[in-house]
């Protein structure tokens, strides 16, 4: 036999496993996905997806599904249908969760640690795109750690890029690992882009979930200021440890946390708690809930010379 004959059975085995895995997958996260509907007179209805995250009927999907409702239309695998509450809604993460009646024999998945994904993992997307229920498409983890600009303006840290198809009506759906956990929330696309997919990662999920449960929102600490980010010269970024780029603190609302601890228009915040600052959204990203009522230590370059400002901020309204 020719060294270059064809050996069907070595080429078909790993096939053979890559379609189990996708199969098993579908099978069993398969039946958590359900179909976000909302209607009303005063907005447009919208149609997304979901995953059941709790046996009590715990739902998670996309805040732009929600689209500011308090009450939407679940259904689930087997075509049951319910009505479910709106318990908590953060365009800032693009995340939403539901609470409804699931019915007898429905499954929940499992938010996985999206910390444990790597590069070139597979994964696999449920959805019901174009309002195709129950699409299962699977790719690779194209890139770990994106930023994406949600829709209030906010960076969305720690998205997963896939290749993974999405089509408008999988957006909520999970992202699945090929061990069956959830590790990511499908929220966008590329359009005209070919495997340019994005998924929030289930860790930013599981906090934004307890945040929820917890308060109802997501709570986020705030300064009150109106920030840029501008340009630092290279000999003052190097005499002072500082980055390319600075934030200048624009406006200063008063009675708030800034205004009480002396920072003036015009400083140029470098760091926050010791951690370098060269974006407004790095400043963004730091003023998270562990940051709440408890005092930072913010520094600054006012006419020249480096300063300490300490804060203590607020929940932000």
């Amino acid at each position: 036999m020719s060294a270059y004959a064809f050996d069907r059975s070595s080429d078909e085995a790993p096939l053979d496993a890559y379609s189990r895995v996708v199969g098993q997958v579908a099978n069993d996260v398969g039946h958590a996905v359900v179909r976000v509907e909302t209607t009303g007179s005063n907005r447009r209805a919208g149609l997304g997806s979901g995953v059941v995250i709790a046996g009590d009927g715990l739902i998670v999907t996309n805040s732009h599904v929600v689209a500011g409702a308090r009450r939407v239309k679940v259904t689930f695998s087997d075509g049951h249908p319910t009505e479910a509450d709106v318990l908590g809604d953060d365009p800032d993460s693009d995340l939403a969760l539901l609470k409804g009646d699931i019915p007898g024999g429905a499954v929940a998945a499992t938010l996985g640690d999206s910390k444990a994904l790597r590069r070139g993992h597979l994964v696999i997307a449920i959805g019901n795109p174009l309002g195709f229920e129950s699409t299962v498409t699977a790719g690779v983890v194209s890139a770990l750690g994106r930023s994406l600009r949600s829709r209030s303006g906010r960076l969305i840290d720690d998205v997963i890029q896939t290749d993974a198809a999405l089509n408008p009506g999988s957006s909520g759906g999970p992202l699945v690992a090929s061990s069956g956990d959830v590790i990511g929330i499908n929220t966008a696309m590329i359009g005209g882009a070919q495997g340019l997919c994005f998924a929030v990662s289930s860790n930013t999920a599981r906090f934004v979930v307890g945040e929820f449960v917890a308060h109802g929102r997501v709570r986020r600490a705030h300064v009150g200021i109106a920030a840029q980010t501008v340009p630092l010269p290279r000999r003052t970024a190097l005499a002072n440890g500082a980055g390319a780029q600075a934030v200048r603190v624009g406006s200063i609302e008063r009675n708030m946390p800034a205004a009480r601890a002396g920072l003036q228009v015009g400083d140029l915040i470098i760091a926050v708690d010791g951690q370098r600052i060269v974006a407004a959204d790095d400043l963004i990203r730091l003023l998270d809930t562990t940051r709440i009522g408890r005092a930072i230590e913010i520094t600054v370059l006012r006419n020249g010379s480096r300063e300490q400002v300490v804060v203590v901020p607020v929940e932000r309204p």
